[in-house]
């Protein structure tokens, strides 16, 4: 049966239902999406039919209302199946629970427009906050009511199903000086080409092709930060904690699906004292994993102000879950042996 979130039913546990449903069927395309070196555009298109690209928007604004541990915990169970998928979702993910957020907390300008747009449309997002970070990237320039943005953005997961590209570009304002602007971008823009230049191993199926722009008109109203190149800005506290705990979630998912083939493995030498010694190590590293991505979620929850402090060990549990997550999945590919 069909798993759809509707208006009465927008409990974390339906999402888990619509995963557990899709999640098989993106498991059987997995291998091929990598060696074919394609993107999972089958799977998000299913995954948008059963309205997953909405799910965090609140009910109010016609989405599913969704928490974000529920939302982490689709991402972790999703990346059992297939990482890419999950990977690259975690990318739309992120940039909804920023836009939600704003919401929550009054910010302006409001992103409530924005979100019931993706909400009735099932729109896709695409981050370019990777490389472009604090320095943004793009060249930004005056014209009556807005700029006109020409540049190159690279890591576009999902940019191939993409719809608005949530970027930002830098403005050499002869008064402020070097300024970075926040603002989204139509994919579908006849000056935005999608390159066809993503081909890494193992996650060939996010789809993370640079994203080229030229000459795009991006109108004054449109522009949602200004802020100091190079400089720390609040933004940053805020999409710290929702971004990295998602994203975290997608290796910590990958590492239990490691473990799970591993332990399966495991079973044939269950008398070797080696492999049962390589097998306790993989578990305390998965443990590690696991502990460190709960508390990035806790502090993700919390209904607290933002603030250095919660980035500064935000980033510090990213690296400690990130570095475990490597030895998990190496610690599974010595107990598989050979047949790794």
């Amino acid at each position: 049966m069909t798993t759809t979130l509707n208006q009465t039913e927008r409990s974390d546990d339906n999402l888990m239902a619509i995963v557990a449903e899709l999640g098989p069927k993106f498991a059987e395309r997995a291998a091929g999406h990598d060696v074919e070196g394609s993107f999972v555009a089958e799977n998000f298109q299913e995954m948008r039919e059963r309205k997953l690209f909405s799910a965090a928007i609140p009910v109010e604004l016609g989405g599913g209302g969704a928490s974000h541990a529920g939302m982490c915990q689709v991402l972790r169970e999703l990346a059992h199946y297939d990482g890419a998928t999950a990977l690259s979702f975690s990318m739309h993910s992120h940039l909804l629970a920023t836009l939600c957020y704003r919401v929550r907390n009054s910010m302006m300008p409001s992103s409530e427009p924005a979100l019931r747009k993706i909400a009735a449309e099932e729109l896709v997002l695409v981050s370019t906050g990777a490389s472009d970070w604090l320095d943004g990237s793009g060249e930004l320039t005056k014209v009556e009511d807005g700029y006109r943005l020409t540049g190159r953005k690279i890591f576009g997961s999902g940019s191939p199903a993409g719809d608005l590209l949530l970027t930002m570009g830098v403005y050499q304002d002869p008064e402020a000086g070097p300024t970075v602007m926040h603002f989204a971008v139509n994919m579908h823009d006849d000056g935005v080409t999608v390159t066809d230049d993503w081909d890494t191993l193992g996650m060939r199926g996010t789809g993370s092709n640079s994203v080229q722009i030229n000459d795009v008109f991006i109108p004054e109203a449109g522009i949602s930060l200004s802020r100091t190149q190079g400089a720390w800005h609040k933004f940053f506290d805020i999409i710290s904690p929702l971004a990295f705990s998602m994203i975290m979630s997608v290796y910590q998912g990958i590492a239990e699906s490691a473990r799970n083939i591993a332990v399966e493995q495991a079973k044939k030498k269950a008398e070797d004292t080696m492999v049962q010694g390589e097998v306790g190590a993989m578990e305390n590293e998965l443990l590690t994993v696991q502990c460190s991505v709960a508390e990035m979620v806790r502090i993700a929850s919390e209904d607290t102000p933002p603030t250095v402090e919660k980035s500064d060990l935000i980033f510090r549990h990213k690296t400690i879950a990130a570095n475990a997550a490597i030895r998990t999945v190496e610690k599974a590919m010595a107990v598989s042996g050979g047949q790794a």
